[in-house]
């Protein structure tokens, strides 16, 4: 029984000094993301770059004199109620410093309030919705831009490319959708006032439903020139398909959560070619170093590259915090937030060169039209 107590009290010894070493030697990153749900296809690629992200960085020899930086995972199946649930798993676990979150503006808004009381760095990577950083939080932060960006894109770019003189816009009522909408509302309204265009239509969908064909009636009768729809991409697939099943025929456009490579899966090639999106620049379109090595580094483990903008986006958010907490030699929450706030400022990225505004927001994020060709690629738009 001695020889029992002894060998256990040894154990004992041997794994609390190994615990203790292993958060000596690592520095513990949390990603918030949809790895569940209707936005799963979103998340596991976010999940999947930010392990490439901190692979890469530990080959090279980790951070703060030789840290390793270890990922911790938790889903929040893309809903708002999961979202704080998550959140709050992850503000609980000590050794996590800071955490890349989320994707989607309506389950970042309650997640970052939890963040923001117990004082945890955030950064989100899908979260376009312009209120998000008018709030005055010290510990949020975002690597995409923002939806008034987006719209202004959309006002100076897009009715003039299709000569449209009568524009549809139709949203999801969610954060980011209902955002977005609202500030292609506001940029088109200098050229509506001015009588150079009209919007024809303007209304919401109910994400989820799988029958959109009475709202689409609507819109057919509206006869717009180009029809701009700012929900997400599994909406966006069933949107169209039907639309075109019921004689509604011009230009569709996405805004920048409506098309990836599901989407075209889900409309199908016919369906989905010659279908466009305002969106920040995609991966393949990314010329600096950075991304060369990371995109090589994730088609070689994952078999190709990922087909939106946020899993790149989720991947600088892990890069940023890196830098700043090697820069800074702290982990420490209030030092490091002033640090990614004030000192960070075009530290290196896979999307560019990062740095942030005075509320958090991520500085010169381009747009581009793009559209999906003959053979389902998603392309620049020339």
């Amino acid at each position: 029984m001695k020889k029992r107590v002894i060998l256990f009290c040894s154990l004992f010894l041997v794994l609390a000094f190994s615990t203790a070493f292993a958060a000596k030697d690592t520095v513990v990153i949390g990603l918030q993301g949809p790895i569940t749900g209707a936005w799963a296809y979103e998340g596991q690629m976010a999940k999947q770059s930010c392990e490439i992200a901190a692979d890469l960085i530990n080959k090279k020899g980790g951070i703060l004199g030789g840290k390793k930086i270890v990922l911790k995972v938790v889903d929040d199946a893309g809903e708002p109620k999961s979202g704080a649930l998550a959140a709050q798993k992850l503000v609980t676990q000590k050794d996590v410093v800071a955490v890349v979150s989320t994707y989607g503006s309506s389950v970042c808004e309650p997640a970052s309030n939890i963040y923001e009381k117990f004082k945890k760095v955030n950064i989100g990577y899908g979260v376009t919705a312009v209120r998000l950083t008018q709030r005055n939080l010290k510990y949020f932060f975002r690597t995409c831009g923002r939806d008034d960006s987006q719209g202004k894109f959309f006002a100076d770019y897009v009715p003039k490319k299709f000569g449209a003189k009568n524009i549809a816009i139709m949203h999801d009522n969610t954060a980011f959708g209902k955002g977005l909408a609202e500030d292609t509302k506001a940029a088109l309204a200098p050229m509506v006032k001015a009588g150079k265009l009209k919007i024809v239509y303007y209304d919401a969908i109910t994400p989820g439903e799988k029958d959109f064909r009475v709202p689409l009636t609507t819109l057919r009768e509206a006869k717009p020139d180009v029809w701009y729809f700012t929900g997400y991409f599994a909406e966006a697939a069933l949107l169209v398909s039907q639309a075109r099943d019921i004689g509604i025929t011009c230009p569709f456009v996405g805004g920048n959560a409506a098309i990836n490579d599901e989407f075209v899966k889900i409309a199908g090639l016919k369906v989905a070619k010659g279908c466009y999106m305002t969106n920040e620049p995609l991966p393949g379109d990314l010329p600096y170093p950075m991304a060369k090595e990371f995109l090589a580094a994730y088609k070689n483990k994952f078999g190709n590259i990922p087909s939106s903008p946020w899993p790149i986006y989720a991947a600088d958010a892990l890069n940023v915090i890196a830098y700043a907490v090697d820069k800074s030699g702290t982990t420490d929450p209030a030092k490091l937030a002033a640090y990614l706030r004030d000192k960070v400022n075009g530290a290196p990225g896979i999307t560019g060169p990062i740095g942030f505004t005075a509320q958090g927001d991520r500085e010169g994020v381009p747009f581009y039209l793009y559209t999906v060709d003959a053979s389902g690629k998603i392309v620049i738009s020339k």
